[in-house]
């Protein structure tokens, strides 16, 4: 019913946290040296879009004037003025404001778990088909000002092109196979933000976007593309009342995950600071420590970390989930035999997350 979307909606918004004051600078969040900036779009050619449209997946939203289909086989009588819409918003700085409503369905996180609670919907955002068309001429912009300045955090293998959740086993089950073939036990901890898509503050990714060199019109259309959002709840023939969104990125977008991506980009220089081995997969961080066995307790840098990751959240708003925040302990059984069984899970061998899809054991 119509009274249902409401009420999703209104559980999906608490979620977002309410940006009273700005948050104080990042020392963590420092510009790289001689970065060249990203001061204006290219301009797209008629051929490389039709080639975009021709890629994408035909995802027709009920927003979308026109099948996506039926772009998608009629391509050059409709290509002049899908061409217009994107260099026009290219050379101004400005995203269509047709283009800034979403359409939210809600898919299950895990099959079987009851729908009519809320925690259990994962919202998707459906977006017109040409404003992610718009979207991926951005993003493979923003990818190679990235990649030519070498801006990726090296251990992040979320949506990055020759990067999967396949070289993220690797480093991570390489580090600590090495550390127990030492005779080492490592400490891993397995970080969980709460609803980090829905959390991240608008004002703070614009600061983001303009220390990694985001300037100009770039940073005006990125401003635009945040501002004056809003998005309702569709079930079955039944819609909410729209809503503003007001922080976060939407799940479902093709910058969304880009910029989650960017957001969290200071937490790699905590981690090196006190000499923390981690990964990252999108929002998801991994990190590990080893150390020698008789007891293996976390060294004064691992804890000093964890507080001042603990305070970076704190003071940039997506918030660590402490019920699904592990802390495991990996080796050999000979290394952890002499383990005290409180020290943490002294099972010889761990499940990583789903992500990971592996068993590592000893």
């Amino acid at each position: 019913s119509t009274d249902t979307c409401n009420s999703l909606l209104s559980f999906l918004t608490i979620k977002s946290p309410k940006f009273t004051s700005l948050s104080p600078a990042d020392p963590h969040a420092l510009p790289p040296d001689d970065i060249t900036f990203f001061e204006s779009f290219s301009v797209p050619g008629a051929s490389y879009i039709s080639d975009l449209i021709c890629k994408s997946r035909p995802t027709t939203c009920q927003l979308d004037p026109l099948s996506s289909t039926l772009v998608k086989s009629c391509p050059s009588s409709l290509l002049p003025f899908i061409c217009s819409i994107i260099h026009t918003s290219l050379w101004t700085g400005i995203v269509p404001s047709a283009f800034k409503t979403a359409a939210l369905t809600q898919f299950l996180k895990k099959p079987g778990s009851d729908a009519t609670n809320f925690n259990n919907l994962r919202p998707i955002s459906n977006l017109p088909f040409i404003s992610k068309i718009l979207e991926k001429v951005v993003a493979n912009q923003l990818h190679s000002h990235l990649s030519s300045n070498s801006l990726y955090e090296v251990f992040q293998s979320g949506f990055r092109p020759h990067h999967s959740t396949e070289t993220a086993l690797i480093k991570i089950t390489n580090d600590l196979l090495r550390a127990a073939d030492s005779g080492q036990i490592s400490i891993l901890i397995l970080l969980d933000l709460s609803a980090a898509f829905d959390t991240i503050s608008h004002t703070v990714l614009i600061h983001r976007l303009s220390t990694i060199g985001i300037s100009k019109t770039p940073l005006n259309w990125f401003k635009s593309y945040l501002s004056d959002r809003t998005q309702f709840v569709q079930l079955r023939t039944f819609r909410s009342n729209p809503k503003p969104v007001t922080s976060g990125v939407l799940q479902g977008s093709v910058l969304g995950p880009l910029l989650i991506i960017i957001y969290l980009l200071p937490l790699g220089n905590i981690f090196r600071k006190f000499n923390i081995h981690f990964h990252c997969y999108a929002d998801d961080t991994q990190l590990y420590f080893s150390t020698q066995p008789n007891p293996p307790l976390p060294s004064s840098s691992l804890l000093s970390c964890l507080t001042e990751v603990k305070s970076w959240f704190s003071s940039n708003f997506p918030q660590l989930n402490s019920s699904k925040t592990e802390i495991l302990l990996i080796g050999t059984k000979s290394s952890l035999r002499p383990v005290p069984p409180h020290s943490a899970s002294t099972t010889p061998h761990f499940s990583p997350p789903p992500k990971l899809r592996a068993w590592v054991s000893s």
